[in-house]
């Protein structure tokens, strides 16, 4: 089927200036760009005043845990209303392939974050996902992945044959067409492996020419994975740890959301640009990615310290070890940058639904309690395990100098929760770039480029990112003149995203969603 986009301004990917025209595309490949086309075709999608570029990358997602569930549209239906046609998977140490599909640690293989459905082969997850993907996807193997399907949560260092047993999953994962590899080291079990494990990994996905994403051990100016008397940050320090394994490895290197999280860390923008600015001029293969919105989803327990955790209830309610609690949270929360007004609650427990929403204060005040003891009792009723949205990661001037970047691109790093209050950037993230660029002055052409193209050859994905003959048909028509989200919903779905075609299949025509499995596993080559 022959489908002719006529009189869009074209922003073809590469950062060039748009140019009006028309597009044609036949099936799943781009034909012709630019210029009036007057091939005889099946159907003409009119476009005038609207702008049309290749279809959006989302450079940092953890989708690829959920395409082969009952109810998988739904956990997809909010990236294409955004206009992404592609997502980048497997990031912070995280996929669910990359072990044995019969492994007796099949709960641990998403981190406590993911359920893996089912494990197994690099090679058993590219026939599943055949014909059930919504969106493409360009998988990476997660290091903490295989290390749990292998040996759980267990911390102990790996041995030889350990770490060389691992690196068999790394291979048929790359020889299959893996794009890369990612480390998480903040999360369990990753957060276990040594230097040499960590090397061997990075340096066996180098041997494939592949890329390897990094979440840092730290992404504030203190936190709890480094000594707390360092000669700089934790946040400086977690960017060491991953230059420091570029290095040693040869691997490309994706730093993963580049945020600041507390007030206390966003003086550390310029030292930390200057790093990745320092290491590109010495010819080093470093980028990153990052948000839009200046928060992002956390656990309850984020400023609770272990200590109090590991004391009897009758210990805890002692007046000493209450007040020793709540200094050590204020010195948490001053030493972060952050407040109890920071922490918006996404999810207690099916009991408890009248928190969501609202902050720690908010709730406090309905409730006649100190935020202290408000926070507790949230702790308490969630059994630990509660969910909320923390603020400062970012300010708007952060946001601003990122988008400038030359090394930057956009992500997304959400997904759908099946419960609670949704994470924003799950269903508004790419419209919200959009905006900012209008209130900042960027050209839209910028904008698209860190979107597309600039994402496709980071990640070396093939015939993607571009409005080119020969190309992929991934196409994304947009009316940014007319664009809107709204912060005040989390869940609400944003306006100016008019079309979106996966592989030539429509799946959102004039603003309305289609759906429709159109989407494929992209393989490296």
């Amino acid at each position: 089927m022959k489908t002719l986009f006529r009189n869009g301004l074209i922003y073809d990917g590469s950062g060039n200036a748009p140019f009006k025209g028309d597009v044609l595309i036949e099936d799943d490949v781009i034909l012709k760009v630019g210029g009036v086309i007057d091939d005889e075709t099946d159907e003409i999608m009119d476009i005038e005043g609207r702008q049309i570029c290749p279809g959006l990358i989302d450079a940092h997602s953890h989708n690829d845990f959920f395409y082969d569930r009952e109810d998988a549209e739904k956990y997809y239906r909010p990236f294409i209303e955004q206009g992404i046609t592609t997502q980048i998977t497997g990031n912070c140490s995280f996929s669910p392939f990359g072990m044995e599909a019969d492994t007796p640690y099949r709960d641990k293989i998403g981190g406590g974050l993911f359920d893996a459905h089912h494990p197994g082969s690099f090679a058993d997850f590219k026939k599943r996902a055949e014909g059930r993907l919504f969106v493409n996807m360009a998988p990476l193997i997660g290091q903490g992945s295989v290390r749990a399907g292998m040996t759980g949560y267990d911390p102990a260092p790996y041995t030889k044959e350990q770490i060389e047993k691992e690196l068999e999953y790394v291979r048929e994962a790359m020889e299959g067409g893996a794009f890369g590899g990612s480390l998480g080291f903040m999360y369990e079990p990753d957060r276990y492996a040594k230097e040499d494990e960590i090397i061997a990994f990075a340096g066996e996905i180098a041997k494939y020419d592949g890329i390897v994403t990094i979440h840092p051990r730290a992404c504030s100016i203190v936190s709890a994975d480094y000594p707390l008397l360092t000669k700089k940050s934790h946040l400086e320090m977690g960017l060491d740890e991953a230059v420091d394994i570029m290095h040693k490895s040869g691997c490309r290197l994706e730093y993963s959301h580049l945020i600041f999280t507390g007030q206390r860390s966003w003086k550390l923008l310029d030292k930390m640009l200057a790093v990745f600015k320092r290491e590109r001029e010495a010819g080093n293969p470093i980028a990153f990615d990052n948000y839009a919105f200046h928060y992002g989803a956390s656990v309850i327990t984020v400023v609770f310290p272990e200590w109090y955790a590991q004391l009897t209830k009758e210990e805890a309610a002692k007046p000493i070890n209450r007040f020793k609690l709540q200094l050590t949270i204020l010195m948490y929360r001053k030493v972060l940058g952050i407040d109890w007004d920071d922490m918006v609650v996404a999810y207690i427990s099916d009991d408890h639904p009248e928190y969501e929403g609202k902050t720690v204060p908010q709730c406090a005040a309905e409730e006649g309690l100190s935020n202290l003891d408000m926070y507790l009792k949230l702790v308490d009723l969630s059994n630990r395990a509660g969910s909320i949205y923390l603020g400062k990661y970012y300010n708007d001037e952060i946001v601003e100098r990122l988008m400038n970047e030359n090394l930057s691109v956009f992500m997304t790093d959400a997904w759908v929760e099946d419960k609670g209050l949704q994470n924003i950037a799950a269903f508004q993230t790419f419209p919200q770039f959009f905006l900012l660029a209008k209130k900042h002055g960027i050209p839209y052409e910028i904008i698209v480029r860190k979107m597309t193209g600039q994402t496709a050859d980071r990640y070396k994905i093939p015939e993607r990112g571009y409005l080119k003959p020969g190309y992929k048909a991934d196409v994304t028509v947009l009316d940014i003149d007319n664009m809107k989200v709204d912060e005040s919903k989390p869940d609400f779905r944003p306006e100016g995203i008019v079309h979106v075609y996966v592989n030539g299949h429509a799946v959102l025509k004039d603003g309305e969603y289609l759906g429709g499995r159109a989407g494929k596993v992209l393989l490296k080559r």
